[in-house]
């Protein structure tokens, strides 16, 4: 027993570089809205499967990632897919978006505009941004949280269980803009984002490092004009916190969970009723075999 709680204690490596393998993602991602009375007023359900061919491999500069498939789910309605981003392909830049310089992680925005789903029907602004941003979530936790930082405290620092770090994107704002749907000026600042080692714990056969992140208190702010002349404007703060396991051998992450606790409130130009909004976001994302990978997304799991 003394042996294997010297095992558990390390210390650990958590800077090890990614073995270099084409590797297979399904992200799994639910928006519950809830009225102020606690009952459930909606519910959206996205799925989206990617594949990273690492740049060892391909030869080229930057990782490539393609889309396999990308569905969707509103209410009780069908599941639907989005054919603009069936095997859409991009390099991903986790330096592109600094200071303003290009898009967040080289994700083109022009790609999620005014698209439509495999029924042909136009999305609105809103689900076309929760489209994009489900991107931007994945590399959040795949690139940003569970890889160390050149620059400032990241995982790196994390050797044993029970040590805890204020990450360097804490109190960082992130521009949240959308080509015409999020007019500039959106954003949204982190609180104070901490990754904690909680531990060692097996995914799939394999033992992973238990790692736990939280936001802190964070604030967001978005501009949308849905007509001309009228702006919506909507403004709130949220909390969202969760655990990633990276794979000791392979250093690459096995499983993501995420909860987020959002409340907003939306003005709109000349109109003196506010909306005020209560959302529950549930993400999880899974490392899963290239088999599992071609099927046709079906119903979440």
């Amino acid at each position: 027993m003394q042996g294997l709680i010297q095992d558990l204690s390390g210390p650990f490596d958590l800077s090890i570089g990614r073995k270099p393998e084409t590797q297979y993602f399904h992200m799994q991602t639910q928006f519950v809205h809830i009225g102020f009375d606690g009952k459930r007023i909606g519910i959206e359900t996205y799925l989206l499967r990617l594949r990273c061919i690492p740049a060892a491999l391909s030869g080229k500069n930057l990782d490539e990632y393609i889309c396999g498939e990308f569905s969707l789910q509103l209410n009780t309605g069908g599941m639907v897919t989005i054919p603009a981003l069936k095997l859409w392909s991009y390099q991903f830049d986790l330096m592109s978006g600094i200071q303003g310089k290009g898009p967040v992680f080289g994700i083109p925005h022009d790609k999620f505009e005014g698209m439509t789903d495999s029924l042909d029907n136009k999305l609105t602004p809103d689900i076309c941004y929760a489209i994009y941003n489900n991107f931007i979530d994945f590399h959040s936790f795949n690139d940003v949280f569970s890889r160390p930082m050149k620059y400032g405290k990241g995982i790196q620092e994390l050797k044993s269980p029970g040590d805890r770090i204020v990450h360097s994107v804490a109190f960082t704002q992130a521009p949240v803009n959308l080509g015409s749907m999020i007019k500039s000026g959106s954003s949204f600042r982190n609180g104070e984002v901490t990754l904690e080692f909680k531990g060692v714990s097996l995914i799939d056969g394999a033992a992973c490092a238990l790692v736990g992140y939280d936001s802190g208190e964070s604030t967001l702010k978005m501009l949308m004009e849905p007509s001309q002349g009228i702006e919506a404007v909507t403004e709130g703060g949220s909390e969202y916190k969760g655990d990633i396991y990276i794979d000791l051998e392979t250093g690459w992450v096995r499983k993501v969970t995420l909860d987020e606790f959002v409340v907003t409130e939306i003005k709109v130009t000349n109109s003196p009723t506010k909306i005020d909004a209560y959302t529950v976001r549930h993400l999880l994302l899974r490392l899963i075999s290239q088999q599992e990978f071609e099927k046709e997304l079906g119903n979440p799991f």
